[in-house]
């Protein structure tokens, strides 16, 4: 017959010794829980307790707002702006003057029928020197006629104005739309053409007077590019001066300029110095008296083009820095001008002490 084996219950260390053995051979898991509440608990979070209509419509109204959205970035919405919140003068204008007669026939097309044409705006960064909110892209004879209207009739209908928000971020291509703009509604003037080029190269628009040109002029052909750069060199020059720039004919503008290149500003600025002619004849009858005291360069035949200075004459040099250097004899002395915007008092100063170094003795 077995022996049978006797049973001892296990002490306390033993019991401890097996539960910490069984602690370190299984791993921890989630509580177990019923499939049935897993499903439930899906089920009520897909539930949508709106009616099938009242899905539909937030379905439209969620493509509705991401339409808009787009638009918006593409700047096809119109939007009302008040007047006081827009900067016209942001970029600066092409236009010099505006015509009366047809400032006052826009008015009357504008009180009579509505503004037909929104004007384009970009939105200007927080710290903006205006503290407006927009500036003006184009659009400015229609933002100045409504601005008449309002203050001759005080009308609420005035007080805004439709606008469409561009994108500012390449102000290159904002000035290029604004002279396009005005190309196609109302020809600028050969000045006003010049005149835009040498700001926005002066303001960082563009590298240089050359750029600016290419840029804002893209269809127009090399001759007529030839003779924007022509006028921009006379505002370079006399834009101080001259009371009636944009009454300058082609023929006479591009006298002018070739005159200037040839060192002639000194006798020019002579001329206009103190005047206060009352119409644009009577400004370049004394420009022509100037013109005529100079000495025509002479040409050499064999090499053909434009002949070059006259001995003594000086130079002229655009850097691509936007700044522009001139020299000329007066009969006496060499005088070198400095034109640009980097042009300050440490510049000219560090200048003429390397004009020492040089002329100093060796």
């Amino acid at each position: 017959m077995a022996k049978r084996k006797t049973l001892t219950a296990p002490s306390a260390d033993d019991l401890a010794r097996l539960e910490d053995e069984f602690r370190r051979e299984t791993t921890s898991r989630a509580p177990l829980s019923a499939p049935i509440s897993h499903i439930a608990a899906e089920a009520a979070a897909a539930h949508d307790p709106r009616s099938p209509e009242d899905r539909a419509a937030a379905a439209r109204d969620r493509t509705d707002a991401e339409r808009l959205r787009q638009a918006e970035e593409k700047g096809l919405i119109l939007v009302e702006i008040p007047l006081e919140e827009i900067d016209a003068d942001a970029l600066v204008r092409d236009r010099l003057a505006l015509d009366p007669a047809e400032m006052t026939e826009l008015q009357l097309s504008i009180a009579s029928h509505g503004l037909r044409l929104p004007v384009e705006v970009f939105l200007l960064p927080p710290d903006a020197p205006s503290g407006l909110r927009y500036g003006l892209l184009s659009g400015y004879r229609r933002l100045q006629a409504v601005r008449n209207l309002r203050a001759m009739s005080l009308k609420p209908r005035y007080d805004k104005i439709r606008a469409i928000i561009r994108d500012p971020a390449d102000l290159g291509g904002a000035v290029t739309a604004m002279v396009e703009e005005n190309e196609v509604r109302a020809n600028l003037s050969h000045f006003e053409r010049g005149r835009i080029a040498v700001i926005a190269a002066q303001q960082g628009v563009f590298a240089n007077v050359e750029a600016a040109v290419e840029a804002l002029f893209p269809q127009a052909s090399k001759a007529k590019r030839s003779k924007v750069r022509s006028f921009a060199l006379i505002f370079e020059e006399l834009g101080d001066m001259l009371t009636f720039p944009e009454a300058l004919k082609e023929r006479e503008g591009l006298r002018l300029a070739t005159a200037l290149r040839d060192g002639g500003e000194r006798l020019v600025r002579a001329a206009l110095d103190g005047a206060a002619p009352q119409d644009a004849e009577e400004e370049w009858a004394r420009i022509e008296a100037a013109l005529a005291d100079l000495t025509p360069a002479p040409r050499k035949p064999e090499r053909g083009g434009r002949p070059p200075g006259a001995l003594g004459k000086g130079r002229v040099a655009n850097l691509s820095t936007g700044t522009r250097l001139s020299s000329e004899h007066d009969g006496h002395s060499w005088v070198i001008r400095i034109h640009g915007k980097r042009v300050d008092y440490p510049m000219v100063d560090t200048l003429m002490r390397e004009l020492e170094r040089l002329l100093g003795p060796a």
